[in-house]
């Protein structure tokens, strides 16, 4: 796309026509702009889609109707999904008791363990007074290995029950965690069934039928947010560089023939779509048209510079690219500036107030 030029209500008339084909030059405003065309969107605008495959049971909402987040708006035939709910919930009703039985065998584990611990603690009881005393030789070497073997034992036994008590307690946890996060994943999966809006908004399309059968590509509905609009315009590859955040849009629409409205840069997507070599960017209306729908095509010139003093005058009236006729049919060579594909700003070799006449 090449660069446009559009010119001010006083440009228009700094070149005064004659019938004879006469222009006389007088100065004006030019303005360069970027062209870019787009549509205008809701904000948050986006297409509804499935997470799962299915028949299409129910359709919850109508075109142009307000929605809030959360709320249910395709109902997909989910059988199969509730089986598994109903499934997942049973196991979990199962582990529950599995679990009390398994709380009742802790409790069981505890006391054996406190019925070790207490062993233990006799057991290295009486093996601490034999150690102190069987250098005196009061015991006798055999009836201190017993006394010995005995507190090892005691102490063996004692950490195993603590070891059966540490497992019998995981085991109940992780018993708990799995039939519970099972149900939940059955859950989701249900309710995967029931497509949900993602925020608050207004439905602007259903695309189906009920009964029709639907994939995660394929699109259900359109939703954005009420009464707030904005333009999705794309700009071609050669004219980025030139576009900046905060640069005023001159719009046109179809829908408002012969007027024009103002918007703003707001936004820039930093990445070309490599089919159309375009650029996206956003831009919000300075002062919003009365009534806009989605979808709705726009033109703009998005506003690079403006030069105020400039000489112009049609394309028509040059004769190669670089010389104008003057007192009819004399050529004089000037300079030319900015240009469009209908007007050319002159640099040089013409003034204000004098005539240039259209090549036969």
């Amino acid at each position: 796309m090449k660069n446009l030029l559009f010119f001010s209500a006083l440009l228009f008339i700094s070149c005064s026509k004659k019938d004879n084909g006469e222009y006389q030059i007088q100065k004006g405003t030019v303005t360069e702009s970027v062209y870019a065309s787009g549509i205008v969107k809701s904000e948050n605008q986006y297409t509804v889609y499935a997470t799962v495959n299915g028949s299409l049971q129910q359709i919850d909402v109508t075109a142009g109707q307000s929605i809030t987040k959360g709320q249910p708006l395709f109902e997909i035939e989910s059988e199969k999904a509730s089986l598994n709910t109903e499934n997942a919930n049973l196991a979990y009703q199962l582990s529950q008791e599995n679990n009390r039985y398994t709380q009742d065998k802790i409790a069981e584990m505890e006391t054996k363990v406190q019925m070790a611990k207490d062993k233990l603690a006799l057991d290295q009881s009486v093996y601490n007074r034999n150690k102190n005393i069987k250098q005196y030789n009061i015991i006798s070497e055999v009836e201190y290995e017993k006394v010995e073997l005995a507190y090892k034992n005691s102490k063996s036994n004692y950490e195993a029950a603590l070891k059966e008590l540490s497992q019998l307690r995981a085991q109940l946890k992780n018993e708990q965690s799995r039939s519970k996060v099972n149900l939940r994943i059955a859950q989701k999966s249900q309710s995967d069934f029931t497509v949900k809006s993602a925020f608050q908004g207004e439905l602007f399309d259903v695309f189906v039928k009920e009964g029709a059968m639907v994939t995660p590509q394929t699109p259900l509905a359109v939703i954005g947010k009420k009464n707030a609009y904005l333009l999705e315009l794309n700009v071609d590859e050669n004219d980025m560089v030139r576009v900046k955040l905060g640069q005023t849009i001159e719009v046109t629409m179809d829908s408002y023939k012969g007027q024009v409205f103002e918007a703003t840069v707001d936004k820039i997507y930093p990445i070309m779509d490599e089919r159309s070599r375009t650029f996206k960017i956003e831009a919000h209306f300075v002062k919003i048209p009365k009534q806009l729908y989605p979808n709705l095509t726009a033109e703009a010139n998005i506003i690079i510079q403006t030069k105020k003093g400039a000489l112009t005058i049609p394309k028509s009236y040059l004769v190669d690219g670089e010389y104008v006729l003057v007192n009819k049919n004399e050529k004089r060579k000037v300079k030319i500036g900015l240009s469009d594909y209908q007007n050319a700003e002159i640099l040089e070799g013409l003034k204000a107030g004098e005539t240039i006449y259209k090549p036969k």
